[in-house]
């Protein structure tokens, strides 16, 4: 058995995958967009010109692989009641992710060294994504 995070963009999402990709490392492992599909989708169920848009997009971040799409909700992505946790090695890399995760978000606690932890901090990216960053202690 697998769980896996699949997060919604609301028409960003080859903009977060594109963000991932220089700030964390993420690897894109697959991309479909609306218009690639073999059938097209229920009337009403994606807006109209989002051919160009992606419908599945799956994405390695270390050994981790999530899944995203730009989806059909009309409102706003919304991810509250849940955080992806990066546990990285060291503190100078805890400190690199953060700050590249940080950009153009929200701190919600400053990285900084814990009780359990040499290095932790949570911060909500531009996306509305919720990141716990720690360094794993082995």
């Amino acid at each position: 058995m697998n769980v896996q995070a699949y997060l919604m963009f609301n028409g960003r999402t080859e903009e977060a995958l594109a963000y991932y990709t220089q700030a964390i490392g993420a690897e894109v492992t697959a991309l479909m967009r609306f218009g690639e599909a073999p059938e097209a989708p229920p009337p009403g169920m994606v807006p109209d010109g989002w051919d160009d848009k992606v419908m599945h997009a799956s994405f390695r971040v270390g050994e981790a692989e999530l899944m995203a799409s730009d989806g059909s909700q009309s409102d706003a992505a919304g991810f509250a009641g849940v955080s992806l946790a990066l546990s990285v090695a060291t503190k100078e890399e805890a400190e690199t992710r953060f700050a590249a995760l940080a950009e153009g978000g929200e701190v919600t606690m400053p990285l900084g060294p814990t009780f359990f932890a040499p290095a932790f901090g949570s911060l909500v990216d531009r996306f509305g994504v919720s990141w716990l960053v720690v360094v794993a202690v082995k």
